[in-house]
């Protein structure tokens, strides 16, 4: 009976720990699943907007330089044709030409700003960025505007440059992280010289007027470390 009670127990106990092992494997197939997923809708992202890019480029070079090239010529036949009849015809035809180059512009300007993702060039600069490593977090689900990436984008550029000129750190912290009302950059890093910038600084003053022009605040301090912190409201029209 001794035999039998303890043979139930580690029954028990074996069906136990097989149980847990089994959800436990169960929550990390279905973490690595969503990994995958996320991956593949990132990648899938980045081979859109790389499209993008190489049709703004197609568009730019080939179209472009085609139109530039006729209004060249129409303007150099305006120059020598003497009749008034064909004058006005050309002219017609160089206003024509000349709309569709704003045109086309004006699209390839589109797609490029559209194709812009902030992540993939925040991640370029890190992968330049030589001075010490880079601690990024990303948390950001909403679209942003072209000029919130374009400010963030400077941003960084102009701190990178002010820590590699003015910092000891061994380490820096990039986070833009999205919150309900408002998206938040920041740039810090563990610098122990203390520094006095000079807020009325070329660089630290286009960042100032860059967040201004969106609404936005900016704070800078340099007393225990090189830091930038930005918020800016949120377009969510």
């Amino acid at each position: 009976m001794k035999k039998r009670t303890l043979s139930l127990d580690s029954l028990r106990h074996d069906y136990k720990a097989l149980r847990d092992t089994t959800r436990e494997a169960a929550l990390q197939l279905e973490k690595k699943n969503k990994m995958l997923m996320e991956k593949q809708d990132y990648e899938l992202n980045l081979a859109t907007l790389s499209e993008r890019n190489r049709i703004a480029r197609d568009i730019h070079d080939n179209v472009g330089h085609m139109l530039s090239r006729s209004i060249l010529q129409t303007g150099a036949l305006l120059a020598i044709s003497q009749e008034t009849q064909t004058r006005a015809g050309l002219v017609q035809i160089k206003e024509t030409l000349s709309e569709a180059m704003d045109s086309i512009r004006s699209s390839v300007h589109d797609l490029h700003d559209e194709s812009l993702d902030l992540q993939v060039e925040l991640q370029t600069l890190i992968k330049n960025f030589e001075f010490c490593p880079v601690k990024f977090d990303y948390d950001v689900e909403s679209a942003l505007d072209k000029e919130v990436k374009y400010c963030f984008i400077a941003v960084v550029k102009e701190a990178f440059s002010n820590i590699i000129r003015h910092s000891n750190a061994t380490e820096v912290a990039l986070v833009v992280r999205e919150h309900p009302g408002l998206i938040q950059l920041v740039v810090k890093d563990n610098g122990t010289i203390r520094v006095n910038f000079d807020s009325t600084g070329i660089g630290l003053k286009n960042i100032s007027d860059r967040v201004a022009a969106l609404n936005g605040n900016v704070h800078i301090t340099a007393d225990r470390g090189f830091r930038i912190f930005i918020s800016l409201p949120k377009n969510d029209e």
